[in-house]
């Protein structure tokens, strides 16, 4: 009987940067088309999303310049940074385009992942850029947050 995945095995890569560099305003879930080799390459955790976005083409969303090495002794080679297309609702695709080109957001992915099923997901964040002033202001919280947890410790 296979045992259950936890939210730390499915997981295949991760973009850190992106919540420092962007206010993300929502998450949403969507699938992507991808061919065997790339599930593959994938499976064995070969993948980086450190430049990758997501934008419209032909009215259709899809993600540019995610990184998948190709598999070893594959004889389907794929390009490692081609554009994937997404797999979105329509209305939930015409709502993000509207916010992309109305209100300056910019679409994000934040993790790739294997769901339950064993499907490949894709964690895309509707983002607005942060400015210079914004990193600093956050990184202020953060370290008034770890410093009120210290104090609090070394009272109890």
């Amino acid at each position: 009987m296979a045992r259950a995945l936890t939210p730390a095995d499915r997981y295949v890569a991760q973009n850190r940067k992106a919540r420092h560099n962007y206010a993300i305003d929502e998450t949403l879930e969507t699938g992507i088309v991808l061919t065997g080799s790339e599930v593959k390459s994938l499976r064995l955790g070969r993948c980086s999303l450190n430049d990758a976005y997501a934008a419209e083409k032909n009215g259709e969303l899809y993600l540019f310049n995610m990184h998948i090495a190709e598999y070893p002794s594959s004889r389907e080679d794929h390009h490692p940074t081609r554009s994937r297309k997404l797999l979105v609702h329509r209305r939930e695709k015409d709502r993000l385009f509207g916010a992309v080109k109305r209100e300056g957001m910019a679409l994000v992915p934040l993790a790739l992942y294997f769901n339950d099923r064993g499907i490949a997901k894709v964690s895309l964040g509707l983002a607005k850029g942060k400015r210079k002033i914004d990193k600093r202001a956050d990184e202020k919280a953060r370290e008034w947050r770890r410093q009120k947890e210290r104090l609090l410790k070394e009272k109890s």
